[in-house]
């Protein structure tokens, strides 16, 4: 119940999912109260950006920060490991405005984590209570929390796809997160990529950091774009159990369990770790933030010693 921070420095390079562009993300230790902080060490000077909802400028596709005329996107993987690792204070200095999709999951940002090594300090950690019941929805999703003693989450999505249908997840624990959530990809449907790349989107997307969903009929034209756009041979490009070639889901759930992988990094915005039990129906990183922004109007923090 101590707050934490990284034994050591550590860095990893790839390419974000929407610009494509290479990038190092190097995560440091920091002191107590400091928070989750990102630091955009290409510009001169260096910008700081909190780690707060109401630092957040866009959802499209990914959850976007900004401080000023700077902004650093797609956190909530990298939010979501740090969340989940119970690690309070980081500096992460980043030299591009994206943080890299790696393999589509959290996996490899919690394998970093482990590596650094995670040490405890002699402060109190301070905790984000819900200490009553809260709801809140908007559009289609629909969001309820009420006390516990723990941060535990239970997620449900439908897609309304023979391919991918009515789906839950649940996490009673963070003991469970490296193994049970952190190695959940992203996924997109098929339908989807043409529209997404004409909006300049998923530039550094392919087949090995993210699940493509199939649920229409894979012609020849189709083929061939795919096989354009991913570097391959149209004779390669095949669909299995709904998903294009071979990148299967690693759980039957995998989907439910990438949505309740998001959920746990945006809602980490809050600012601190939460003690509260969530129940999500159909989240999504705009729905997710601004339920933040609500739970941060409506409840207030609290230091908790052992």
């Amino acid at each position: 119940m101590s707050q934490t921070t990284l034994n050591n420095r550590i860095s990893l390079t790839g390419q974000g999912l929407h610009t494509g562009k290479q990038v190092t993300v190097t995560l440091c230790p920091a002191p107590v109260n400091n928070g989750i902080l990102f630091r955009r060490i290409d510009l001169n000077p260096p910008v700081d950006i909190p780690a707060q909802a109401n630092k957040v400028c866009s959802t499209a596709r990914g959850t976007t920060l900004k401080e000023g005329k700077a902004s650093i996107s797609t956190i909530e993987h990298l939010m979501s490991a740090l969340h989940g690792m119970a690690v309070d204070n980081v500096i992460i200095e980043t030299n591009g405005e994206e943080i890299p999709i790696l393999d589509g999951s959290a996996l490899r940002w919690v394998e970093a984590i482990r590596q650094a090594g995670i040490v405890a300090t002699d402060t109190s950690r301070r905790y984000f209570i819900i200490d009553k019941p809260f709801d809140f929805t908007i559009d289609s999703s629909v969001y309820h929390a009420e006390p516990a003693d723990d941060f535990a989450v239970n997620c449900i999505i439908d897609f309304h796809s023979n391919v991918l249908g009515r789906q839950e997840s649940t996490l009673d624990t963070f003991d469970n997160y490296a193994e049970q959530v952190a190695p959940c990809r992203t996924f997109v449907f098929l339908h989807e990529i043409n529209t997404l790349l004409t909006l300049g989107l998923i530039k550094g997307g392919s087949l090995e950091n993210a699940l493509v969903f199939v649920d229409r009929p894979l012609g020849p034209i189709v083929k061939h774009n795919l096989a354009k756009h991913y570097g391959m041979n149209p004779d390669d490009i095949a669909v299995k159990n709904g998903v294009l070639n071979t990148q299967q889901p690693i759980f039957e759930n995998e989907p439910a369990r990438h949505k309740m992988l998001d959920f746990i990094g945006d809602i980490r915005l809050v600012g601190a770790p939460i003690r509260g039990h969530f129940t999500i129906q159909y989240p999504g990183h705009h729905a997710n933030t601004l339920f933040a922004q609500k739970l941060i109007e409506t409840y207030n923090f609290s230091t908790l010693s052992q």
